[in-house]
């Protein structure tokens, strides 16, 4: 069964993704070990109190690992796994497809719609530009293609960072023309480049998505700003004004000071870039939490990333119907568990 569509008592035992394994203090001064473990539609949390050196070998962030024990809500604490038994994942029990998110376009067709997008810029420096980073020849565009666009609420997944940047530039096109003044060549291709920085700033391991040195000790705009930097200085007469111009995007687009930009948006494109961004984030974490969210649930969860619990109106009562049809099913073919016969493992907590 997927994360969500658990239910409140059911037995599992399959292979789930570990996403964080952190050790914790506990009050009476000793340890325990704290695991995210999940797949594509969420994760949950699982505490373990014993053999914990022994467990952080095996849990590493990223690894499949096979759950054994109970799915329960906790009235306080929400979803979690009562753990009674963790062990090594082996070959052919599981599919990553299964535990890793993805966009829901496919990458050919976010390529085929970037260089449609790339093919109406005009302005010839520009052209120029992002041919540098995003040609098929380009080794940049390789690590591009494949990188995640955050590390938890949007986007946090393989080809995550084509797809966002993608979506903004494409917002970016649309509304150009809608305001005056508005230089969308300019705006659409500070939207493709706009966090580029991230290439830098996250590792590029789909299972373990995490920040680097470099991402936690410089930041992801400025990695960005010094890359197309450097790649506007060896373009021969590249106009000074028009470098400012992008490189102000860049240096702008996460709107305030507090939240992470040297300088706020102090030009028409900068404004819009900015806002599209933000927009195409908190819509990104949308389709997370749908995602995430229970068979049949139309709310989810307090969320830090859109400050409050999202609502999906479409989601009703047939959903609902067919997977409690699954469920009972499912428990049926278990005799009341949904299990699988587990030989003799280590017994983790």
């Amino acid at each position: 069964m997927l994360v969500n569509e658990l239910i409140d008592g059911v037995e599992i035992d399959q292979v789930l993704l570990v996403r964080e394994a952190e050790r914790r203090q506990r009050r009476d001064g000793g340890d325990y070990l704290r695991l995210q473990l999940g797949d594509r539609t969420g994760a949950l949390a699982c505490m373990v109190w014993e053999e914990l050196g022994e467990v952080e070998e095996l849990a590493c962030a990223g690894s499949p690992v096979r759950v054994r024990g109970r799915y329960t809500v906790h009235p306080r604490f929400g979803p979690q796994i009562n753990l009674r038994g963790l062990e090594p994942a082996e070959p052919g029990t599981f599919s990553l497809d299964d535990l890793l998110d993805g966009p829901v376009r496919g990458v050919e067709q976010m390529e085929r719609e970037i260089r449609e997008l790339i093919a109406t810029i005009q302005e010839p420096h520009l052209g120029l530009l992002l041919e540098r980073v995003f040609g098929e020849d380009s080794e940049l565009w390789q690590v591009y293609r494949e990188a995640p666009a955050a590390k938890y609420y949007h986007q946090a997944y393989r080809h995550g960072l084509l797809e966002h940047c993608l979506g903004v530039a494409q917002a970016v096109s649309a509304i150009s023309a809608t305001f005056p003044g508005i230089d969308r060549d300019v705006a659409v291709t500070g939207a493709l480049l706009h966090d580029i920085g991230k290439l830098e700033a996250y590792t590029d391991d789909p299972q373990n998505i995490d920040l680097t040195d470099a991402g936690r000790l410089q930041g992801e705009i400025p990695l960005g700003y010094y890359r197309i930097r450097r790649a506007i200085e060896d373009i021969e007469g590249f106009p000074p004004e028009l470098a400012q111009a992008v490189v102000h995007i860049i240096l702008s687009h996460h709107g305030t000071l507090e939240h992470g930009s040297p300088v706020v948006p102090c030009t028409r494109e900068a404004t819009l870039v900015h806002m599209i961004d933000n927009l195409g984030g908190r819509l990104g974490s949308f389709d997370r939490l749908e995602k995430e969210l229970a068979p049949g649930r139309r709310w989810s969860s307090f969320d830090r990333a859109i400050d409050g619990a999202a609502f999906f109106a479409e989601r009703g009562e047939i959903e609902r119907s067919a997977a409690e049809d699954a469920v009972e099913d499912a428990e049926a073919e278990a005799g009341g568990q949904i299990a699988l016969p587990t030989p003799p493992a280590r017994e983790a907590a």
